[in-house]
């Protein structure tokens, strides 16, 4: 083959790998802007409220066991000493219903979004309050008393974002909530201080109550029942559903959704290590909290560790992230330059016009700046506007220079018709994102097949000639 056309293939391929710098710049401009969305999503959680993660509600009943330790005088005779140990014991519900309804709005910080959502939550069921020989004791010989009123507890690990004061309908009793969860490292949410229970026989209680309580982006919740049977409700037709246990029923639509959970403790290890976290909480705090409403009882508030936990989420998620979709766009810049190139090359072959290197990267470079114009306008403007504005732009102008370069308006046309079907399964990738490689397969074989057919009488050796 002639060497001038070893030497533009050369240029070709040179000047395919320079253009992947400017698109290596904007993809790490994308990420940039994506850093900042993260920052003012941040920023609006410290300012307001965050992700929300709600476990309980826990009956937590104070006592504690004295065992009486024998030994002797410094004379030889023998003593009693009684030697007294605070704990704690957590009842669960037997069976936990929670009935939600969601809202969401959008925050902004800047030219930034950021979903919040509120909800109204009822929440209801029943305890099977212990007796006293029930309470667990390390010594079978040892006395236990109650060291205080029993406490239902209910960590949340936001509290900024309740919306009022909630009261517990406990066996037909109001009881308001009080600040702070009280639940061993769980210290984070609220509390509410029962009568006195006598613990003489086992009983049956149920309790019912409402929590108004905001958040962003996601919501948590820790099925600590026997039985937990969660239902929400929304608005917003594009939830996201998390953690180790899935809906087992749903409805979305372009209504909003409809979400069923119904999870027994025989499918969750949550009583175990909720009970196995708050007693940790409870030794590191030298084995006592205080009593419920005392000062220090607010020591040492943290809410970690509900990650832990066994739990099931719903995120309102935005149905198109801009920054997400044109990072994904740019991963396909140097597959949109090498198609137009090697269009550029074939039309050189077939109609003997040569087309300048400087020609090729002006074209090239056009086609990159498409990806820019795309993130900067989509901050602004709906994704598909942003795509349809960027993109007939580009299509324009290459296609308008392209009618002077090669010197007929229908060869720029073309260019640009050919242009459009590229911009347009370039979208069906980003749209389609499961289907993604079978679509980015059948693309790269039908323009392999377009150049096999166009050049299939293309006498190679005479153009080397």
């Amino acid at each position: 083959m002639q060497k001038k056309l070893i030497f533009k293939l050369a240029i070709i391929a040179a000047l395919m790998l320079l253009i992947g710098v400017p698109l290596l710049m904007i993809q790490a401009t994308i990420r940039e802007r994506m850093a900042y969305r993260d920052e003012a999503a941040r920023s609006i959680a410290s300012d307001s409220v965050g992700q929300q993660t709600v476990i309980g509600p826990v009956l937590v009943i104070p006592y504690t066991e004295t065992v009486d330790v024998r030994g002797r005088d410094g004379n030889g005779n023998p003593t009693v000493t009684a030697s007294a140990t605070r704990r704690q014991h957590l009842v669960y519900p037997n069976e936990l219903r929670v009935t939600g309804r969601m809202g969401t709005e959008r925050r902004y910080r800047g030219i930034h979004q950021v979903l919040v959502y509120g909800g109204q939550y009822d929440f209801s069921g029943d305890f099977t309050l212990p007796t006293m020989a029930d309470l667990p004791r390390a010594d079978a010989q040892a006395r236990v008393a109650l060291a205080g009123r029993p406490y239902l507890s209910l960590p949340i690990e936001d509290v900024r974002g309740l919306r009022d004061i909630p009261r517990v309908n406990w066996d037909g009793q109001p009881v308001e909530f009080e600040q702070g969860a009280r639940l061993g490292q769980f210290q984070k949410g609220l509390h509410a201080r029962l009568g006195e229970q006598a613990l003489a026989a086992p009983a049956q209680v149920k309790f019912a109550f409402a929590l108004n309580l905001a958040g962003m982006e996601r919501q948590h919740f820790v099925p600590v029942g026997k039985n937990n049977i969660v239902s929400l409700t929304s608005g917003w037709p594009h939830p996201q559903f998390g953690g180790r246990f899935l809906p087992e029923q749903r409805s979305v639509t372009d209504a909003g959704f409809q979400a069923r959970w119904r999870v027994p403790s025989l499918a969750s290890n949550v009583q175990q290590q909720l009970t196995r976290m708050a007693q940790a909480g409870w030794n590191a705090e030298g084995g006592a909290q205080g009593s419920p409403g005392t000062p220090g009882a607010q020591a040492a508030p943290r809410a970690g560790g509900a990650d832990e936990l066994d739990h099931f989420s719903v995120a309102f998620v935005e149905p198109v992230n801009i920054y997400s979709q044109a990072d994904r766009a740019t991963k396909y810049g140097l597959l949109f330059v090498a198609l137009t190139f090697a269009a550029f090359f074939v039309f050189e072959v077939l109609k003997r016009l040569p087309i300048h290197p400087v020609q090729y990267a002006l074209v090239g470079l056009a086609l990159v700046l498409f990806f820019l114009l795309l993130v900067s306008l989509s901050e602004h403007f709906p994704f598909v506007a942003a795509y349809l504005v960027a993109s007939g732009a580009c299509i324009a102008l290459t296609g308008y220079y392209l009618a002077h370069v090669l010197r007929d308006w229908r060869r720029g046309l073309a260019f640009g018709a050919a242009l459009t079907l590229l911009y347009g399964a370039l979208y069906g990738l980003l749209s389609s994102e499961s289907n993604a490689l079978a679509l980015g397969a059948l693309l790269l074989f039908a323009t392999l097949a377009a150049v096999m057919v166009a050049t299939r009488k293309v006498d190679w050796y005479q153009i080397g000639d």
